[in-house]
């Protein structure tokens, strides 16, 4: 990198070079993990830099906590897009690189130069993603789209109604995360077909059809059918009573939910309230919100780890409820080497590695996330050089 600090790449994507101009999450989670896997990934930033790189705390301007989670192990180029030079430098980078990803709308990409057509021009087998709010072949194309407006749409705050009684938002950047992931698996197809044939493609991922998709992946249920057997909504999942149970000290996570697993609970538990009308799983799938409210009289008898230690003595599926900065030490992430520290100019930063793990290329986090232009002149050397060779083999 621009200040010594140059990635390693050791996972399965090795070799791969993506240039990224994707801001904010949905692009960068996908690049991330792209980079983690062992791409070198190129981050072209305008002289302001990602948005993302101010939006939270961090250990000093422009290096906010999110922006360094999921822009690690890139290099930083800054250049100008609106200028003739700065189009020249990312033509170079193109030429020689296997994926092009943004986050632009699609307008604004081909006002720049480097629509689908543009770029294949220059590099006829690249895998060319665009990362859109909206599918550029509907009505809503040119719409502009964050995580909440996508939330709504996607029907997100409406099952959340139905579970808590309150619209809402769940906890977590959702949208934004889910279609990164489907970026990443759509790239990831399209280099498999590269790699088979040597031609590369256009991808498309909006975050609102990408949203739609997981949001219908259990809530389609009755509507599916023609005729409709009923509203589109999975009843266990929006079930009022469906929340962590309250214990004598606190909470508990817990599903008793196949027939074995509610046979020996109740035969270990003997609850006043059980009897054959609860005895098979289709039964109580069609009263699921009694049976919650039920379990939880149950188990606000017992303390917490009481309750874990029968739970799990029955191989039912029970957790307690962590806090954020719990799984920072949480015995399983560190066994199983989850965290990753990284050395960086501002001191130790304590990554969240890879969930994926490959027996002959493990990824790794690369390095830290780079200062804004920090890989401007080492990138921008390097295409110097290529095209050089290029023009030397070519004569």
């Amino acid at each position: 990198m621009g200040d010594g600090r140059r990635p390693e790449h050791t996972g399965p994507l090795s070799g791969v070079r993506v240039v990224d101009l994707t801001a904010m999450v949905m692009g960068p989670y996908c690049t991330q993990i792209m980079a983690d896997m062992g791409a070198d990934v190129v981050k072209i930033e305008p002289p302001a830099g990602d948005n993302t790189r101010y939006i939270s705390v961090g250990p000093e301007q422009a290096m906010a906590g999110v922006f360094v989670n999921v822009n690690r192990g890139k290099r930083s180029v800054v250049i100008d897009l609106r200028s003739s030079d700065g189009k020249a430098a990312l033509r170079e980078l193109i030429a020689d690189a296997d994926v092009f990803i943004h986050s632009m709308r699609g307008t604004a990409i081909k006002r720049l130069g480097f629509g689908y057509d543009e770029v294949v021009a220059i590099n006829s087998s690249i895998v060319y993603t665009n990362c859109y709010g909206y599918g550029r072949r509907g009505p809503d194309a040119d719409r502009t789209a964050y995580d909440d407006t996508i939330q709504a749409e996607c029907g997100l705050p409406f099952v959340q109604q139905q579970l808590t009684g309150e619209v809402g938002y769940v906890g977590t950047i959702m949208a934004d995360k889910v279609a990164g992931m489907t970026a990443l698996y759509a790239t990831m197809m399209a280099l498999f077909h590269r790699e088979r044939t040597g031609d590369g493609q256009e991808v498309e991922v909006s975050m609102f059809e990408t949203m739609a998709s997981f949001m219908l992946v259990e809530h389609a249920n009755g509507a599916m059918f023609d005729p409709p057997l009923g509203p589109a909504a999975y009843p266990r999942a929006v079930a009022p009573n469906r929340k962590p149970y309250r214990t004598k000290d606190g909470h508990i996570s817990a599903l008793v939910y196949n027939d074995k697993q509610w046979s020996v609970f109740v035969d270990a538990v003997n609850p006043p309230w059980a009897g054959d009308h609860f005895a098979t799983l289709a039964q109580r799938a069609a009263q699921i919100d009694t049976v919650y409210a039920l379990l939880g009289e149950t188990f606000a008898e017992r303390t917490t780890q009481e309750w874990l230690d029968l739970l799990r003595s029955l191989d039912i599926p029970a957790a307690p409820v962590n806090s954020l900065d719990d799984l920072f030490d949480n015995d399983h992430l560190n066994a199983v080497g989850f965290f990753e520290d990284v050395e960086t100019p501002n001191g130790t930063v304590r990554f969240p590695g890879s969930p994926a793990w490959f027996s002959r290329t493990p990824g790794k986090v690369s390095g830290p996330a780079p200062r804004l232009g920090a890989d401007t002149d080492e990138v921008l050397d390097e295409i110097r050089l290529r095209s050089g060779v290029r023009g030397e083999n070519d004569a």
